[in-house]
């Protein structure tokens, strides 16, 4: 019988590489359809409502009201991308009574997005293109590091309707 693994917090601070790379972590998750329980730690230096699309944490130090409006507004498929030949679509529904659907096919977009799937740091991708993306709500950039947010939708039930 193997000994039980260790719960690692995940980093939430924005402070450097490892939130980036906590966020690729549940967004991927998310695009699969896997469940997953993780504890949050670090006071956000960014809006932690960006994160929303991603299933909460257990616990949350500190943000109790934060992590109550997370798991109260949670809901699979609030922020998704699908990728056609040149293009990405994106669909947001992450504020409430909104849906914003945008197509990414300038060059320079779909490259930065395409980029961020995995968490680089912010002088490795065209800077206008990061501040439109950032603009946009797709990538959280955060003590020098991006990574986009939508996930990969690879699982329904999205309604058909919402693609």
């Amino acid at each position: 019988m193997s000994a039980p693994m260790a719960v690692v917090p995940l980093d939430l601070s924005g402070a450097g590489p490892e939130t980036a790379e906590a966020v690729r972590f549940l967004r991927e998750c998310q695009s699969d359809g896997l469940r997953v329980d993780w504890r949050g730690v670090g006071r956000p230096s960014y809006d932690i409502g960006l994160l929303r699309h991603l299933p909460p944490p257990a616990e949350l130090p500190g943000e109790e009201a934060t992590l109550a409006a997370w798991r109260a507004g949670h809901a699979y498929g609030t922020l998704y991308h699908r990728r056609g030949p040149g293009f990405v679509t994106v669909l947001d529904r992450r504020e409430k009574g909104t849906a914003v659907r945008l197509t990414l096919d300038h060059p320079g977009l779909l490259a930065a997005f395409l980029r961020l799937q995995e968490p680089a740091p912010l002088d490795a991708v065209d800077r206008e293109a990061l501040d439109l993306l950032v603009a946009e709500r797709l990538v959280l950039a955060a003590g020098g590091w991006a990574v986009a947010l939508p996930p990969r939708i690879r699982r329904w039930p999205v309604p058909c309707t919402a693609i």
